[in-house]
């Protein structure tokens, strides 16, 4: 498992686009493989599994310091890919495309599979620290609460996909859905805003290889941007507004754990007051 430590508002008003991309931007997905990444910062861990040919095993590194990996966590499974299976202490659950799975805290054994190996699924995973457990439970995207938000004159029709929260499925401190983007819409979550009792990860998907999206980051007086590419990931602290600007529309997982799961807890930035 890779680690990533705490970067300050102090040390990022001083790097460079390399260095910020070093600290801040998370590429797992490859076929075949399970990749694990742990960030100092609310004990975060984001994977990525794309089971081809052979099943993949979620385990506890010794980073976790458990016996297996959700002995003492929680984790949300978003599948972007073709039809997938997770298999939960020997129960399988079909997970097929933009299906969440949450893992509940306690959960032994955990496997991801494909059923079709040349159309892998491709499963997006976060993982928060959990002192309660909560039954594990899937949910299909028809079954999201959905929220169309957005005009077509401000560039940002958009419909969130809530799954994981308070009214959904139930976690100790988790949160996670998906925002998906009308076409000839590309601004996501403007006016843009922080949140100083969480942390979030967005993972923007649905993007083809030659497009990309200008994530935006930082204190709203000292805003950077990064290019992301499709199935890659920001890691934003709680110091760091998020939002983005594409090149076409496009669709982005959101996950988020801290001190509460209430979704509308921002602290919103005006437009005029960015730098």
């Amino acid at each position: 498992m890779k680690v990533r430590y705490t970067v300050g508002k102090g040390e990022y008003r001083r790097m460079t686009s390399a260095e910020l991309r070093e600290a801040f931007l998370v590429d797992l997905f490859e076929d075949g493989a399970l990749n694990l990444l742990y960030c100092e910062v609310e004990r975060a861990i984001i994977g990525a599994a794309v089971p081809t040919d052979t099943p993949l095993a979620l385990e506890a590194d010794r980073e976790l310091a458990a016996d297996f990996f959700c002995e003492r966590r929680e984790a949300g499974v978003l599948n972007i890919g073709g039809h997938g299976i997770v298999s939960v202490d020997g129960t399988d659950y079909v997970v097929e495309h933009l299906d969440v799975l949450y893992i509940g805290r306690g959960s032994k054994e955990v496997w991801f599979a494909s059923e079709d190996a040349g159309q892998p699924a491709r499963f997006h995973l976060v993982s928060y620290p959990a002192h309660t457990a909560y039954p594990t439970a899937l949910a299909r995207n028809a079954d999201a609460n959905k929220i169309e938000l957005g005009t077509a004159e401000d560039s940002n029709r958009r419909t969130i996909n809530q799954y994981i929260h308070e009214n959904g499925i139930r976690s100790c401190q988790l949160t996670m859905g998906f925002t998906v983007l009308e076409p000839g819409s590309v601004w996501n979550t403007m006016p843009c805003h922080t949140h100083e009792r969480r942390t979030e990860i967005y993972m923007y998907f649905g993007l083809d290889e030659e497009s990309t999206v200008f994530h935006f980051m930082g204190p709203g007086d000292e805003t950077r941007h990064m290019a992301v590419s499709n199935e890659q990931a920001v890691l934003s602290p709680m110091w760091s507004i998020h939002s983005g600007c594409g090149t076409r529309a496009y669709a982005f997982c959101w996950a988020m754990g801290g001190e509460n799961q209430r979704f509308d807890d921002m602290d919103s930035i005006a437009i005029e007051e960015l730098r």
